[in-house]
């Protein structure tokens, strides 16, 4: 109740203030100000400063802002905690991803059709004749490989 009447004393004064400034033949400036007096009566009337009065002197709105900075202070701890086990975030993720890479055998894009189970390849019985004439650097010998270990 105090809050509202000291809001709605101070919009009646910048009315007064603004109207002077009008009777001076500042226009602009008094509309600036009549602008400025309307804030705090629109904020009574909106129910804005009660509610702002409520929380301040509400003991459960003060042990609600205590869960957050504890909450707070939790999440910064864990962060300083992570921060000195692994670096910076660039330096884990970087080790992240050697490990993935490390995880896959070296030669796994190549296609495993060398020895398998235990016996040799067997070499083909003559080379081909001639390379393409493109003299392109594409290599089908992959591809060849798997079409002879499949039987085509």
């Amino acid at each position: 109740m105090i809050a509202e009447t000291v809001c709605s004393a101070l919009a009646v004064a910048g009315l007064g203030i603004a109207a002077v400034t009008a009777y001076r033949k500042r226009f602009l400036t008094a509309t600036r100000l009549v602008a400025y007096a309307l804030v705090p009566a629109g904020l009574v009337m909106t129910g804005a400063v009660k509610w702002a009065v409520d929380t301040a002197f509400s003991p459960t709105a003060w042990a609600g802002f205590g869960v957050l900075a504890v909450a707070w202070v939790l999440f910064m701890t864990t962060r300083a905690v992570e921060r000195r086990r692994g670096g910076t975030r660039k330096e884990r993720r970087a080790a992240a991803k050697a490990a993935k890479r490390e995880a896959v055998a070296p030669a796994a894009s190549a296609p495993s059709l060398g020895q398998a189970a235990g016996r040799p390849e067997a070499q083909p019985a003559s080379k081909p004749a001639s390379k393409p004439a493109s003299g392109s650097t594409d290599d089908f010998s992959d591809i060849e490989a798997i079409l002879k270990k499949h039987g085509i």
